[in-house]
């Protein structure tokens, strides 16, 4: 079946939503999810979003801006940072009045508390930056978003999976997209497509990431001949529950939480004397991972504790409710009286399909393609440089996906359908009946582990040329495993074997940009740290990088950093 609009959104996110929002009424707008809206990954943010308020404590959106510029440790495009700091509080206040239920200072102000990275008067101690609503914060929000989307009567596609993204003459004409329910192919024509499917933790095995969190919009992006930036840059959150990855919000620590080691030293004071605990995230993971590696892991082994008992019951049940569930059903844990275990979790991808300030997807030239828009984790609009700061996420979302949204309804005027389209869903079917032709060969599930395991041990908190070249070489096998995955469900409906597999290709894709572009980057940045290269190199890397497809083949090259306010300076906490 084919269906004609004038904007598809491919993602039901916070970044997808606020940009329908932004939409005219009068346009056919179509959102295609992959999941129900609501089951969205957003939903998992669980600590804040940040905005300089200075509802607790003086504060300011230069401060805010500095410190997403250090934080992403100088590879951040400040004229993002600046847009993103700046409107952060019209940001939240519009959440708010939307119906975001967040928690609330005694006078009735919107309650905020420290994050990582962020501080007052640039750098000088932590302050109150983030707004929360318990630790639930990307629930509330999201679910505020889909009942305004529901409200603008916004036509929904649940449980559809792109499995091809059509770019024609140089713009983007359509998409292809698997219906799990009926097992049909259906082709979408429109005059403009939104990329937001967010990130792609699933190529790491412990990841803190939903299971279709499979990068499908940036790698078909990719596929389909889009350049793609800083893809070495992942992020991994120190606090992931120990052996599932399963995510402990920045906000314990925030809140008070402490981390210890085997001894019960509190050691990030060793690593961060200023901001301790509250370091940015590629600092603390690293602080884990190098005790763990000295032998200071707790009972000797690869975790460390999470110390909440001296927070006290009610503090906890009032803002730290859903963390105290997660550590009681995943480790049989009562916050109140036992640390947590935790270890680092692959979290967040900074890389991502290049955009500008207003969403438009860029070519290799760093020219808009026509008819082509990202916004979310899938996009890389360079706002969170090497590193990005916790609760900036939720903003970024929110911040770049009206804008995105603003710029569509800005150019639709503009835009035409491809009427030259000629059955884009044929090379779709047909990779489909390959594979679901095949028989006797491997299952996804032992290739997809392969990759994970690989990519985990190989190149995660600490990279070096070595594994990641042998990372290299066991990935061409990967690829060559997976030309005869089988499916051993032959029926169309619902057939997570299916797609499984299709996403399983995303992940092998991806992973070989992640690696091939940590192996050029030859310095330590941010969340990139090498340790044959453990020194940040301005003169020779300060500058993003590019990979592109080019048939069987990848290319990379480069393109500058802007800087305006903030000279890059030693990075210290």
């Amino acid at each position: 079946m084919e269906f004609v609009h004038d904007v598809v959104i491919v993602g039901s996110g916070l970044a997808g939503l606020r940009a329908a929002l932004e939409i005219p009424g009068s346009a056919r707008v179509a959102l295609i999810s992959k999941v129900f809206p609501t089951r969205s990954h957003s939903g998992a943010a669980q600590g804040g979003i940040s905005a300089a308020l200075g509802n607790e404590e003086p504060d300011s959106w230069e401060w805010h801006m500095y410190d997403t510029v250090k934080g992403g440790d100088y590879l951040t495009d400040q004229d993002a940072a600046e847009t993103l700091a700046r409107d952060a509080e019209r940001a939240v206040y519009e959440l708010e009045h939307m119906g975001a239920p967040f928690n609330r200072t005694a006078d009735g102000r919107i309650a905020q508390r420290a994050f990582g990275g962020h501080t007052r008067n640039f750098g000088e101690g932590p302050v109150r930056r983030a707004c929360y609503a318990s630790d639930r914060t990307g629930r509330v929000i999201l679910d505020t978003l889909y009942g305004k989307a529901v409200e603008k009567s916004v036509q929904v596609f649940s449980e559809f999976l792109l499995i091809d993204l059509i770019i024609d003459n140089g713009r983007a004409s359509g998409l292809v997209a698997y219906e799990l329910a009926t097992g049909q192919l259906h082709t979408f024509r429109a005059k403009a497509i939104l990329i937001a499917t967010g990130g792609f933790g699933g190529t790491f095995k412990t990841n803190s990431n939903c299971f279709s969190n499979t990068g499908d919009g940036v790698y078909l992006s990719y596929r389909a001949g889009i350049p793609l930036e800083d893809m070495e840059f992942v992020q991994f959150h120190p606090t992931g529950i120990h052996g599932l990855g399963v995510l402990i919000s920045e906000a314990t620590r925030g809140e008070g939480g402490i981390l210890r080691n085997r001894t019960g030293q509190r050691f990030m004071e060793v690593y961060a004397p200023s901001l301790k605990d509250l370091a940015p995230r590629d600092v603390v993971s690293r602080a884990i991972w190098t005790e763990i590696r000295q032998g200071r892991g707790v009972k000797g082994e690869d975790y460390v504790d999470l110390d909440l008992t001296h927070i006290g019951p009610e503090k906890i049940a009032e803002k730290l409710s859903d963390i105290a569930s997660f550590a009681k059903i995943y480790l049989g844990v009562d916050v109140t009286k036992e640390p947590i275990a935790v270890t680092p979790t692959c979290h967040y991808m900074m890389g991502g399909i290049p955009t500008d300030l207003d969403g438009r997807v860029l070519d290799r030239f760093n020219r808009p393609v026509p008819g082509l828009y990202s916004a979310g984790e899938a996009a890389c609009v360079s706002v969170h440089g090497a590193n990005r700061l916790g609760t900036n996420s939720l903003l970024d979302l929110v911040v770049f996906g009206r804008r995105a949204g603003r710029m569509i309804a800005r150019e639709l005027p503009e835009l035409e359908l491809n009427e030259g389209m000629k059955r884009p869903a044929e090379a779709s079917k047909s990779r489909i009946d390959q594979l679901m032709s095949r028989t006797g060969g491997e299952r996804t599930f032992a290739i997809r582990n392969d990759l994970q395991v690989m990519m985990m041990d190989k190149c995660s908190v600490f990279r070096n040329e070595t594994d990641m070249k042998k990372a290299l070489e066991e990935l061409e096998s990967i690829k060559q495993r997976y030309k005869s995955v089988c499916i051993d469900n032959r029926s169309m409906k619902y057939n997570t074997d299916l797609t499984e597999a299709m996403e399983l290709e995303c992940l092998i894709g991806l992973a070989e940009t992640i690696l091939k572009s940590a192996i050029t980057r030859q310095e330590s940045r941010g969340a990139h740290f090498r340790e044959d290269y453990p020194d940040r190199d301005d003169k020779n890397w300060l500058k993003h990088t590019m990979i592109q497809k080019l048939g069987d083949t990848t290319e990379i090259f480069y393109k500058p950093v802007n800087i305006s306010r903030f000279q890059p300076k030693a990075r210290t906490y």
